[in-house]
């Protein structure tokens, strides 16, 4: 492919993908372009070639080939053509070999592969990209990791997989990999020490590896620790616990594992998170990642750095030793050059940085980081075990530190369990992790570890160390705070780890160990790195804030800085103002890609000098020793300027790698790329400012020891709330810097702008720092900051000065530090200017462009409203310094903003009395009315205001509405009265929802109020809707005592369905009442279950019991309690009612008045005693009868229950009777003074005087619950049976079931499938106007059993009262055979009682028993007019009007067991006499038994079929039910049907039945007479066998429609009844 070189001054034909090559620093170096046909994405720098990939995923390689076939140096780059077809997405390049990643996260490598860095066995070199796999071990199959990233080194390869873990390949200690140093992986494995942490970049140089490692947040400190080895299963520590102090023993020596040598040092076991802080063991255990490996543990807590003013100390110590402790001298001797290194390098503190803590002697630093040492053994220690001593060791002696995900926790969520936490301390100074300790002054406090864990722990030197440490406050707020966790921004808590060669300090562990797994640099924790470099031998990395970190080799000043030791990460000397953001190293230089002071990127370059015709000798000069490489050229003593590299355009990233360097850069296409490299470069520039302010001027404030004193502590906890606010407002900008620094790197397109996608999180951000800034100098907080700011920042702050930007001179520290604070919020507006800027390189109908528009509006907006509430808030300022003190104290709050004051007098109270002073002040929470000393506080959220129309008194009145007070307002002109309207409206509009809408707010609101005048409310809450000043809707209102109402309001009162309970203090249980309310009382159908156990079901009319309702009481009411169902008046027994007495076995059915027994009335008990008659106070008195069991019966007179005293008759149950007077108590002796009558010695007419009638004595069944049905007519509408309009009947059906319906809705558990169905039935209401049909009243039938079939509809709610009462009344003890006649007559009564109602909503249903026309019919008798002349027919049930007909379908089924009892208590004897001879009958065959009926001959069938054959078969003298066999299996279906109509139909087919099998029998039609039918009926009868046939013949004899009784059926009825009565006769002969 032909490509040209040409160079970088001239102009080439593409605007995007630029690439440039060159080499060295001097002056006369002029960059050579590298010309491709597409723009370049990326490139990679070996030894002596070049990897680049071009838009489309294509790869080509430049350079010295050796691998290829035709092995030679090529100037023009050569397409890869074994990734055809594939799409790469990143390139790396390692010296001598080359690897690609695919779009499907496939790895391709090839180059050098003698250590196997290809990852191909048998190979020594590979040609061309071949695909090459990592697979995870599953428990079944392999499974194919997927890959983000390659770096390459000189023999080894590491790759970043998808679930970011790191994996390995090649050889050398640099893999990472256990015992893999001696010899070669040939394929990929995971790096085993880093699994379980989020790797978010790798970097290889020559020998050694870098990761970059996200610091583990609270979630991942959940694993738990491991104690034993996993070779041999013993413990890893051991613990001795003396006198006054503890050993901790970690010599573990493991026989099966391998064992260090004094070359090979051991790998750290028991890896922590070096970020993570130290916790007592009664909070958490620290994590451990998974896999991690048992050695000597003597690097466990390995770490080496000490730290003063930005530059980084460590002391090398050597490691070789084979014992786990150091001796006593060794340790001395380490600790001392430790603190000469601190003391001497705290004098040479780079940058002037701030300095925040104080140089601490010897004693504090070293006793600072054996405790710190010591802490992080002892727990892992105490977690481990149930040593008590040693625990409350450590706990009592180390402050604790909460533990932090993304740093430390936010100031402004101190929760209680942290202030406790701190309080604990017996320091009593608070503690927080993170980036709050100096960075720059690190040392002093930084965890160090020795060679070996210390084997003696001092209590005193704990105690000692503990004390040392400073107060301090968390900055950097939680990870939950920024939405790191969603992944949306790149993180900035992170660590840097490395492993590999370390001969030149590359490894930055203060030594020059090798270290064959990976291991954490502790000295860039809380460094923000976001980026690492590797060259050869040295390593870099970048922080967030654009500052270089450089260790490892320094021949040729590649690391940026002259100093020694370079074993230990330092910062590279850049000018001041210069801001890094890219960097790439090759063999003895690097490249930085920098921020100057234009928008165009600058280059800086640090290393060695390469001259001309060089290129030949490089990789000799590589082999000689340093002194001759100095003298063979010139080097950088620190970074500098290439002075062309404003020529090569706007670079977006560099690389170096050998001894050359090459820089990506575009042109600036319609000002676009300009624009994005403006917007990433302010950013950085303002996060460097953000976190100036933070470390220089809010942290040292904020450990001052006076500053609560000084402040309140009101005002410190807003302080506070706005540090953390800054702190998450500089974490945010942080994040987004490195965004668009990483966006610049890849894309440079809208694509991942997260300012674009995800701008409400910057948005809410800079709208919350705002209300914490507003709020804290709302409350005078700037002002009171005066004293502190004297004692940290002087007399003169020019820092101040200096970082709030402000030019004016003699400005107050106060001052500087509101325009420090509000400084942030500028930005703002900068977001949005850059926005529009980037908006202008679009079309203007583009998609991009309308979302750059929107964005910038969003900005535009914010930042117009921000500088209004910078304004609200001075003004709020500037009102209190003016306000009377002692009200300051209780109305000023962070929140509150002022609106607008009446002091002028703008505003007065109508009628205020003359002398009186009112002073209206509106806040954005509340109005206040002052007074001389008082005030009163009305909240905005339930005010509500409207104007008073004018009138010729020219009042301008606005009218002011509260929940508890209603007052006028008088304006002092027109133009005040509409400010102060619309003033207030505005606030309680914001104040409601929350937005700046300007906008009417809403009548009806919901809000939150408590009362405080005298009265029912007095201090309650009302939680809720309100509609002008009262509840109204659904809402809660709690009392102070503990009663509680839920539901919904009207005008203010409780109206409509709603709950209560109310403590019942003796009983320490509730009251609860559940069900519907007016004007503030219970009123309609309720529940209350009382606290001593009594529940009372029914209807409520003024708060107390009225109309029909059930009370359950009693100890056992749980199970079977005793229950009084029945009618109220007044919250008292009054009226008819049953009351089920479970103490005495009795049930009373009769009428009450106030809480007694009154009037007449029946009571059954559960030993068959009948009573029936008078009761006056609650006692039977008066005139009565009383059944026993046996029949003996006494009528006469009562003075007491059971009690007989006066005149009466006792019959014995064989008629003879005593008449006379009678005293004494039933069952307990009589004295009787009378006549003994036996009646039959004489004649026998007095005998029929003397049968006693029962029921003469009972309440009669009109009589009885008429509240039920009255409760019915009045949801009807109606005041009286009948009385009322039908269409507001029908509304009001209407109505009940759309709000049951809705009520039920509300909570879908309540309604089956087939309940929605009928509702949908009753939906549509047959026509109740009109002639009636047959068409019509079946449909009306329909409707009715619909309505009847749903307790929502008010027949229906009346149908299942009706059902509970009447079997309340004859279940249990209530089922007496001698309370049928009552039963019977009561459920007549209901059917004529709804037959009233059914005909008041269908006028036109005619009365009980009139003809319905059928239309047909009359079509007919209109055609025939013959056919009156013929025999009249009974007519047909269903053409006669009848509530038999059309209600007892609805209510028998319901009735059926309480009644069908009763009557098979009455129908006993009978039924047993019938029932033996039906048995004894039964034991004949059929022939036999139809011979004895007397059934004629020409009868009896001759054969039967038989189903299952389908065959006849002849009847024999022994065959058994097989005659009428179908007519018999009809006839027993009567017992299966509930109403006398269904009963009948089944005689009417049992009759066809037998009438089919005679006339196949007699082939012939054929006629009954009754002779010829009855015995061949009594025979089908007896082979039926029906066990309660008399208990069937009296129910149907009792209910029978009346108009079928004299028809066919009534007939048929009679037959079987005859049936009943001949069986029992029947003598067997």
């Amino acid at each position: 492919m032909e490509t040209q070189r040409k160079s970088s001054g001239e102009d080439g034909g593409g605007e995007r993908g630029l690439l440039h090559a060159w080499r060295g620093y001097s002056c006369s170096v002029t960059p050579e372009r590298l010309l491709l046909p597409r723009p370049i994405l990326q490139v990679a720098l070996g030894a002596r070639h070049a990897v680049l990939l071009v838009e489309g995923g294509q790869v080509y390689s430049v350079g010295a080939l050796p691998w290829k076939q035709k092995a030679s140096e090529t100037t023009d780059p050569t397409l890869e053509g074994a990734l055809s077809g594939q799409r790469v997405l990143t390139v790396a390049a390692g010296s001598f070999h080359c690897g690609a990643v695919t779009e499907d996260g496939g790895v391709h490598m090839w180059g050098d592969n003698g250590a196997g860095q290809c990852g191909l066995s048998g190979l020594s070199s590979v040609p061309n990209p071949t695909p090459v796999a990592l697979m995870e071990p599953e428990c079944g199959s392999a499974q194919v990791v997927s890959v983000l990233e390659l770096a390459c080194g000189e023999r080894h390869t590491l790759a970043l997989s998808l679930q970011r873990e790191v994996w390995a390949w090649g050889g050398g200690c640099q893999l990472g990999l256990n015992g893999a140093a001696a010899s070669s992986v040939w394929r990929p494995r995971k790096v085993e020490q880093l699994a379980g942490r989020r790797v978010l970049q790798v970097a290889c140089g020559a020998s050694h590896s870098l990761a970059l490692v996200r610091c583990l947040g609270p979630g991942d400190a959940q694993r738990p620790p491991v104690d034993k080895c996993s070779h041999c299963n013993q413990l890893l520590y051991t613990m001795t616990d003396k006198e006054d102090h503890v050993i901790i023993s970690d010599g573990h020596c493991c026989p099966l594992g391998v064992e260090p040598t004094e070359d090979d040092p051991p790998a750290p076991a028991l890896k922590a998170s070096p970020s993570e802080p130290v916790l007592p063991s009664h909070l958490s255990s620290t994590s451990e990642p998974p896999g991690v490996t048992s050695s000597d543990s003597a690097h466990t807590q390995d770490s080496g750095s000490l730290a003063n003013g930005g530059e980084e100390l460590s002391s090398a110590v050597s490691r070789a030793k084979s014992s786990p402790y150091p001796d006593e001298r060794a340790v001395k001797e380490y600790l001392r050059r430790l603190s000469d290194n601190t003391q001497a390098d705290a004098k040479t503190a780079a940058g002037g940085r701030h300095a925040l803590l104080p140089s601490a002697g010897l004693a504090s630093s070293t006793l600072n980081n054996l405790a710190s040492c010591a802490s992080a053994v002892g727990e892992r220690v105490a977690s481990t075990y149930e040593a008590l001593s040693f625990k409350k060791m450590m706990n009592f002696y180390l402050p604790s530190r909460p533990p932090s995900s993304e740093g430390a926790a936010e100031v402004g969520d101190l929760t209680a369990e942290r202030v406790r936490l701190e309080d604990s301390v017996q320091t009593k100074k608070s503690c927080s992790t993170g980036d709050i300790h100096e960075e720059e002054a690190e040392g002093l406090r930084r965890r160090l570890s020795l060679p070996g864990l210390l084997s003696q722990v001092s209590p005193r030197l704990l105690r000692r160390a503990a004390h040392s440490r400073m107060r301090a406050v968390a900055l950097t707020p939680l990870g939950g705070a920024v939405p790191e966790t969603k992944e949306l921004l790149p993180s900035l808590q992170t660590e840097v780890w490395s492993w590999g060669r370390g001969e030149h300090g590359q490894l930055g562990h203060g030594d020059c160990s090798d270290q064959p797994q990976p291991l954490c640099i502790k000295s860039l924790n809380n460094k923000e790195v976001v980026r690492v470099v590797a060259g050869a031998q040295h390593s870099l990395a970048l922080t967030a804030q654009c500052q270089v970190f450089s260790w490892g080799r320094n021949n040729c000043g590649q690391l940026g800085h002259m100093e020694t030791p370079s074993t230990v990460p330092r910062l590279a000397k850049m000018s001041e103002g210069i801001r890094v953001w890219d960097a790439s190293a090759g063999e003895r230089h690097s490249l930085l890609l920098a921020d100057g002071d234009c928008i165009q990127p600058i280059i800086y370059y640090s290393g060695q000098q390469v001259k001309d015709g060089e290129e030949d000798e490089e990789e000799g000069v590589a082999q000689e020793g340093e002194g001759d490489e100095r003298q063979a050229g010139g080097y950088t003593q620190q970074p500098v300027l290439l002075p062309f590299c404003m020529n090569l355009g706007y670079v977006s990233s560099v690389s170096a790698g050998g001894g050359r360097c090459m820089a990506l850069s575009d042109r600036n296409m319609m000002g676009l790329i300009a624009s994005f490299h403006e917007l990433a470069s302010t950013e950085r520039k303002f996060y460097g400012k953000l976190y100036n302010i933070k470390t220089q001027v809010i942290r040292p404030l904020l450990e001052l020891e006076s500053l609560s004193s000084a402040l309140g502590q009101a005002s410190l906890g807003v302080l506070q709330t706005l540090a953390g606010q800054f702190g998450h407002l500089c974490h945010l900008t942080g994040q987004h810097s490195a965004s668009l620094t990483s966006n610049l790197r890849r894309c440079r397109g809208l694509q991942g702008l997260l300012i674009l996608e995800h701008h409400d999180i910057f948005l809410d951000s800079y709208s919350d720092y705002c209300s914490a800034v507003g709020n804290f100098q709302v409350m005078g907080g700037f002002q009171s900051l005066a004293k502190p700011l004297l004692d940290v920042f002087g007399k003169s702050p020019e820092l101040l000065q200096r970082l709030s930007e402000c030019s004016e001179e003699n400005t107050t520290a106060p001052d500087l530090m509101v325009a420090l604070f509000y400084l942030p919020l500028r930005h703002v507006q900068e977001y949005g200017r850059l926005l529009l800027k980037l908006a202008t390189c679009y079309e203007a109908n583009s998609e991009d462009y309308k979302k750059l528009q929107d964005s910038w509006s969003k900005f535009e907006a914010l930042s117009l409203q921000l500088k209004r509430r910078r304004k609200e808030a001075e003004f709020t300022f500037h009102f209190w310094k003016s306000f009377p003190g002692k009200m300051t104290d209780s109305l000023r709050k962070p929140q509150r903003r002022l609106i607008c004051e009446s002091s002028n007098k703008a505003l007065t109270l109508q009628n205020a009395g003359r002398f009186s002073v009112n002073w209206f002040i509106l806040f954005n929470d509340a109005l206040v009315h002052a007074q001389f000393s008082t005030h009163h506080i009305f909240p905005l959220a339930t005010l509500w205001v409207e104007p008073i129309p004018e009138d010729d008194s020219s009042l301008h009145g606005l009218k002011v509405i509260t929940p508890e007070e209603t007052f006028t307002l008088l304006a002092s002109s027109p133009s005040e009265k509409s400010k102060w309207l619309r003033a207030i409206n505005q606030a309680v509009d914001q104040a409601l929802s929350g937005t700046e809408q300007k906008s009417e707010p809403p009548i009806s609101r919901t809000a939150s109020y408590t009362f405080y005048k005298e009265g029912r409310l007095k201090e309650a809450t009302y939680e809720g809707c309100w509609v002008s000043g009262k509840p109204h809707g659904s809402g809660v209102l709690k009392w102070p005592d503990g009663r509680i109402y839920t539901g919904t309001f009207k005008n203010g009162l409780e109206d409509g369905f709603g709950e209560f309970s109310a403590p019942n203090k003796s009983l320490n249980k509730s009251d609860c009442y559940q069900g519907h309310w007016k004007d503030g009382k219970m009123h309609g159908p309720g529940t209350y279950r009382y606290a001593s156990g009594e529940v009372y079901d029914g209807s409520f009319q003024d708060g107390v019991r009225h109309g029909h309702g059930m009370l359950r009481s009693g100890k056992l009411n749980t199970s079977s309690p005793s229950v009084f169902i029945g009618q109220w008046l007044q919250d008292k027994k009054t009226g008819y009612g049953v009351f089920d007495d479970i103490t005495k076995g009795e049930k009373f059915m009769g009428m009450w008045q106030d809480h007694l027994r009154q009037g007449t009335g029946v009571v059954v008990t559960q030993f068959g005693l009948y009573y029936e008659g008078a009761f006056k106070d609650n006692k039977m008195a008066g005139t009565g009868v009383l059944v026993s069991e046996d029949d003996t019966t006494y009528e006469g007179d009562f003075s007491d229950d059971w009690t007989l005293s006066g005149k009466g008759v006792l019959t014995m149950a064989n008629g003879d009777y005593l008449e006379g007077s009678f005293s004494g108590e039933w069952g307990s002796g009589l004295k009787v003074t009378g006549s003994y009558f036996k009646p039959h010695l004489f004649d026998s007419g007095k005998d029929k005087t003397r049968a006693v009638k029962l029921g003469r004595l009972c309440v009669s069944a009109e009589e009885k619950w008429q509240a039920v049905f009255q409760e019915c007519w009045s949801q009807l509408g109606c005041e009286a049976p009948g009385r009322g309009e039908l269409l507001k009947a029908w509304e009001n059906i209407a109505v009940a079931l759309t709000s049951h319906r809705q009520h039920i809705q509300d909570s879908p558990g309540l309604m089956s499938l087939s309940h929605s169905k009928t509702l949908e039935g009753l939906e549509v209401v047959p026509h109740h106007e009109g002639p009636i049909t047959v068409e019509r009243y079946d449909d009306i039938r329909t409707y009715l059993l619909n309505a009847c079939d749903t307790p929502l509809h008010p027949l229906g709610q009346l149908v299942e009262t009706l059902v509970a009462v009447y079997r309340m009344t004859y279940v249990g003890v209530g089922a007496n055979r001698r309370l049928l006649p009552l039963a019977v007559t009561e459920i007549k009564s209901y059917l004529s009682r709804i037959f009233q109602i059914v005909r008041f909503l269908f006028p036109d249903v005619p009365e009980e028993g009139a003809l319905i026309p059928d239309s047909a019919s009359s079509f007919q008798m209109k055609k025939e007019p013959s056919a009156a002349d013929a025999p009249l027919e009974s007519p047909r049930p269903g053409l006669v009007a009848s509530s038999w007909a059309l209600l007892l379908p609805v209510l028998l089924p319901r009735l059926y067991p309480p009644l069908f009892t009763l009557y098979a208590l009455e129908k006993e004897k009978e039924d047993d006499l019938y029932w033996e001879c039906v048995l004894r009958l039964n034991k004949q065959p059929d022939l036999a038994l139809l011979a004895f009926l007397g059934v004629q001959q020409k009868f009896w069938p001759i054969s039967t079929s038989v189903p299952e054959a389908g065959d006849k078969q002849l009847v024999v003298s022994s065959t058994k039910d097989s005659c009428f066999a179908s007519a018999v299996e009809t006839l027993q279906q009567i017992s299966t049907t509930f109403t006398p109509t269904d009963k009948l139909q089944v005689i009417q087919l049992t009759f066809e039945e037998i009438t089919q099998v005679v006339q196949s029998l007699l082939q012939q039609d054929f006629l009954w007479s009754m002779d010829e039918l009855f015995p061949v009926f009594l025979y089908v009868v007896l082979r039926a066998r029906i066990r309660n046939l008399g208990s069937e013949v009296s129910l149907m004899e009792d209910l029978m429609d009346p108009s079928v009784q004299h028809g066919e059926l009534g007939i048929m009825f009679t037959t079987l009844k005859a049936c009943y009565y001949q069986i029992q006769h029947e003598k067997v002969t």
